[in-house]
């Protein structure tokens, strides 16, 4: 299998006329918009359940979960950890459309294992300013899936926090790996 990923970016062909990156994915979207139709679907997901997952480019959620389009809410940041934006998100998804359970994927070999909160003072000698966020990184991802699970359970902002459950995916097997809670 090819993918986009197997071009090194800084090579000729990794654009289209040696345009950019984002020329690219633009041209595409011409492409992908001539040949689209309206699926008349609305905003709410058809499953009824919001994932949260890291942003991670290897995790192609909506195969590894035989999802379809229209199924469920995407949410993605960097380790896929329970922030504040997300809670967020989540309660606009429950509240405003529907989604009643929520499943959180982390995964092997994640970036935010690598580092820890001296980048953010790293940033802050770099340009001045300290970051307001936190980098959430973590050493026990097992742990972190089950971090998440609990600031989900506890937020007074859902209103549905009884099918929560929090996975590990294996980048190298593509094989989800349940977290206990406890």
């Amino acid at each position: 299998m090819t993918t986009s990923a197997s071009v090194p970016a800084d090579s000729p062909s990794a654009t289209a006329g040696g345009g950019s990156v984002t020329d690219r994915l633009v041209e595409a979207n011409r492409k992908y918009a001539a040949a689209f139709t309206d699926p008349g679907m609305d905003a709410r997901p058809v499953l009824q359940v919001a994932v949260v997952a890291c942003m991670d480019a290897r995790l192609d959620l909506h195969a590894a979960l035989g999802l379809e389009l229209g199924d469920c809410h995407t949410i993605r940041n960097a380790g896929g950890v329970v922030t504040d934006d997300v809670i967020r998100s989540l309660t606009i998804s429950q509240r405003a459309l529907g989604t009643r359970s929520v499943v959180l994927i982390h995964h092997t070999g994640c970036g935010l294992e690598s580092l820890t909160e001296e980048f953010r003072h790293d940033l802050e000698m770099e340009v001045g300013q300290r970051p307001a966020w936190a980098v959430e990184a973590f050493r026990d991802v097992d742990q972190d899936v089950r971090q998440s699970m609990q600031r989900v359970r506890t937020s007074p902002f859902l209103l549905h926090t009884d099918d929560v459950r929090g996975f590990v995916f294996d980048v190298k097997t593509g094989l989800l790996r349940e977290i206990d809670p406890a």
